[in-house]
């Protein structure tokens, strides 16, 4: 696990060598086909052989639930187990993480009559308006959903107004127990500032290895919208409002770089959570090493 731009890919397909592992990925952009350059989908050469599961598996017009992302886990998790390797899990959707090892909460079921009225409420005030409502009355929620995310947004209002509870509440209160011992690995710059620096120099990368075109080809197609999971997706966003003549390039490429930062304070946020895992800086030169003594000692207790 690990913020945006840490180095997970390269250690990952390092340690997958090394335990001969095959690696699952925890990442809810990868999953769709033609978003390759802005999600830094690792390519053939530095999949350095290792199979990568739940890569490539989605057309953007499609969504993809973290209940979709579980059970399709699981079922390769099982899979690679029986074939004698170790299912290496490796991505930054922290929900994903947290649904794989958590279970997932039973949640009310929908009410047709609120979510005609949230809708209205949406269209006469905003998406704004709304995440501040969601701010007032479940905090937790609305820090992990974005405010362009008004689908999300609205089931998280539609729960507390069923239930009287918060969404954030409903989850951790189902979770089977796994049949793996789990070591949870965390990868993350010692200097926050070195972060924000290599994030906004992977994001001017990718303008430079042709993201615009890509986001072009997307454009083009004539199906897809920035009410898609695919087109919310950071870097893609903001692309798109610059194709949609909402920005210049400048404006875009700031917008972008800062969204991606507030995108990496958040997966810090649910990091720090992770009480029982083993945390390791990027960068370091004895990185792999450190790593695998790590999982032997873990191994061995």
């Amino acid at each position: 696990m690990g913020p945006t731009a840490s180095g997970k890919t390269a250690l990952s397909v390092q340690l997958a060598q090394t335990l001969n592992a095959e690696i699952i990925s925890v990442d809810s952009a990868l999953v769709f086909k033609g978003m390759d350059i802005g999600t830094a989908k690792p390519t053939l050469t530095e999949r350095g052989g290792i199979p990568h599961h739940l890569i490539d598996i989605l057309d953007p017009s499609e969504s993809y639930s973290t209940g979709q992302f579980r059970n399709q886990a699981l079922t390769l998790m099982a899979d690679i187990t029986a074939r004698g390797k170790i299912p290496l899990l490796v991505g930054g959707t922290m929900l994903y993480f947290n649904a794989l090892t958590q279970g997932l909460a039973t949640l009310p079921e929908a009410n047709p009559e609120i979510r005609t009225r949230l809708e209205q409420e949406l269209a006469q005030y905003g998406k704004e308006a709304q995440h501040q409502k969601l701010r007032e009355v479940d905090p937790e929620a609305a820090a992990r959903i974005h405010p362009n995310d008004p689908q999300r947004i609205q089931r998280a209002l539609e729960v507390y107004e069923i239930s009287g509870k918060a969404l954030s509440s409903f989850f951790g209160q189902s979770g089977d127990d796994l049949p793996y011992k789990i070591i949870k690995l965390v990868i993350a710059p010692q200097d926050r500032a070195l972060l924000h620096e290599k994030i906004a120099l992977r994001f001017k990368q990718m303008l430079e290895q042709g993201l615009i075109a890509e986001v072009e080809k997307l454009y083009q197609r004539g199906d897809l919208s920035p009410a898609l999971p695919s087109i919310r997706a950071v870097g893609y966003r903001q692309v798109w409002s610059y194709l949609d003549g909402e920005y210049d390039l400048d404006t875009m490429t700031e917008k972008a770089i800062i969204a991606t930062r507030q995108l990496a304070k958040r997966q810090f946020t649910w990091l720090r959570r992770e009480t029982d895992a083993h945390s390791f800086v990027s960068g370091d030169d004895l990185l792999l090493e450190k790593v695998l003594k790590t999982i032997k000692t873990c191994l061995a207790n």
